[in-house]
């Protein structure tokens, strides 16, 4: 009897936090994830795609346990020689870390898909898990802000969130499209479950809404589809969630939150001490 499935959709430290617990519970085979690519660029000529390797390190064992991101026992020689060279010293690549981008720019070259190189990596760091990016095709969050448009991680990691957000694009996202693996994980008859983990709404799921395929495979769902609501207490699990609701006049509360994913999840799941906000969000 093959095993009932679950497809998580994730993104980011706090995605990656409860992928490993769904990897504690479930066997390898039962558990996919389809991972948030909106944060992808090209830096120092290297491919970088944060979200997977967020998650492919955690399941691994790999992830840096106090900063959440990057490896555990990492070491820094190329990024002090690059910044005493007067490089692009900004976003922080470990030697460890460099290499895992230098094997995915080799694996692209030589024509593999991101799905197919992802699937490489896993391999080789020992995952059984299946981790999927949301699409082979580029999509890119872009974000309005009181200094001018910004790129994903020239806002996040270079201005570390400060500016005020006024509007948030995913460009591409209308002409990406789901790879065979990723549609066939949707119709999969022996898919249970769907979830979307506690990522940040906005610069994590929503680019993966934006996706035409995507957004239609969650609304023509079999299965049911719950959200690990991001907020606790009326502050974010992780990360800006909360800050950018303030700055997009949205009110910070968990019913907020099920309006938003609103036609793509039959449930929202809510820490204990938010019980008072159930009712609201029925």
């Amino acid at each position: 009897m093959n095993p009932q499935k679950v497809l998580a959709l994730t993104g980011g430290v706090g995605g990656a936090k409860l992928g490993l617990g769904l990897a504690h519970c479930l066997p390898p085979e039962a558990l996919t994830f389809v991972v948030h690519t909106g944060d992808d660029f090209e830096h120092l000529g290297l491919p970088i795609s944060p979200d997977l390797d967020t998650l492919l390190y955690t399941l691994a064992g790999e992830a840096n346990a106090t900063q959440g991101w990057g490896r555990e026992g990492e070491s820094w020689t190329t990024l002090e020689t690059l910044r005493a060279l007067g490089g692009a010293a900004w976003f922080q690549l470990g030697d460890r870390d460099l290499a895992l981008h230098l094997r995915r720019r080799e694996l692209l070259d030589r024509g593999a898909r991101l799905t197919e190189a992802t699937a490489a990596l896993a391999e080789a760091f020992k995952v059984p898990q299946t981790l999927l990016p949301m699409s082979d095709s580029p999509v890119r969050t872009q974000l309005s802000t009181d200094q001018g448009m910004l790129a994903f991680q020239e806002y996040f990691v270079r201005e570390r969130c400060a500016p005020t957000v006024s509007a948030i694009t995913y460009g591409g996202a209308e002409a990406a499209s789901l790879s065979p693996e990723l549609a066939a994980a949707f119709a999969d008859p022996d898919l249970s479950l769907i979830v979307l983990c506690p990522s940040n709404p906005f610069l994590s799921v929503a680019p993966l809404l934006a996706i035409p395929g995507l957004r239609a495979a969650l609304a023509a769902r079999r299965a049911p589809a719950v959200a690990i609501c991001p907020l606790v207490g009326g502050a974010a699990v992780k990360g800006p969630t909360a800050k950018l609701m303030d700055e997009l006049s949205m009110a910070k509360t968990p019913a907020a939150i099920a309006r938003y994913y609103d036609g793509f999840i039959d449930g929202l799941i809510l820490d204990q001490q938010d019980v008072a906000h159930a009712e609201a969000v029925r």
